[in-house]
């Protein structure tokens, strides 16, 4: 059996690869920097002098990349109803969404405070780099999530998803009282509960929209 699960989980690697060289093909702007002839002059005269170079220009866009990344897993960490409805964005069984995630930990651990920070090639090349695998390693995971949606789970999973994700929208919906909004919390959260892992953050960010619409309500 054991030999069995490690023959699905070399499988599933491989289509990941697959996915991500298919990606590489069609999006080639993700697979290194600029070529000369596509970059202003001045920046292709600074090239023609030394191929190494780049700029502090070069880092803050390559750090506005990774920002706008980090904002796509954000929309889903801070909206429980959207991790409902695309399920695999959280599920570390799922090849693909250890693949995205391991790159962020890369790319967040090689962000600089400030671009004026990256002085040296090599750390130039390890930040751009990290950033483009994490930006392409989201893109495949999210469009694969959104293929999947919830079909991974059987019949009765998938009736405790859509429950959960209704008494979401109770518990988010301002014209419930406090009463039904926490009640429908709690029995959201048990209908989860072995299903799909939710993050720490994704759930304070339920509470505390829950508990600003009850203080509201007093």
């Amino acid at each position: 059996m054991a030999r069995g699960g490690r023959g699905i989980n070399r499988a599933a690697e491989r289509r990941h690869r697959r996915r991500v060289e298919m990606y590489k093909l069609r999006h080639p702007e993700v697979a290194g920097p600029p070529e000369a002839a596509q970059l202003p002059p001045m920046q292709q005269e600074t090239l023609a002098k030394d191929p190494d170079a780049f700029s502090e220009a070069d880092v803050a866009r390559v750090m506005e990349t990774h920002d706008a990344v980090n904002r796509r897993w954000l929309d889903y960490e801070l909206d429980v109803g959207k991790l409902i409805d695309f399920p695999m964005m959280t599920d570390v069984r799922e090849p693909l969404t250890v693949a995205f995630l391991r790159a962020k930990r890369d790319a967040d651990a090689l962000r600089p405070v400030a671009a004026s920070d990256v002085t040296s090639k090599v750390r130039w090349d390890d930040y751009r780099n990290a950033v483009n695998a994490y930006d392409v390693a989201f893109d495949v995971a999210e469009k694969e999530a959104r293929r999947l949606k919830d079909t991974a789970f059987s019949e009765a999973e998938r009736g405790r998803l859509d429950t959960a994700r209704k008494l979401v929208n109770i518990a988010e919906n301002e014209a419930a009282s406090p009463a039904e909004r926490q009640s429908a919390y709690k029995r959201a959260r048990k209908e989860l509960d072995g299903i799909i892992v939710l993050p720490d953050v994704t759930l304070a960010s339920l509470e505390q929209k829950v508990a600003r619409m009850i203080d509201r309500s007093k």
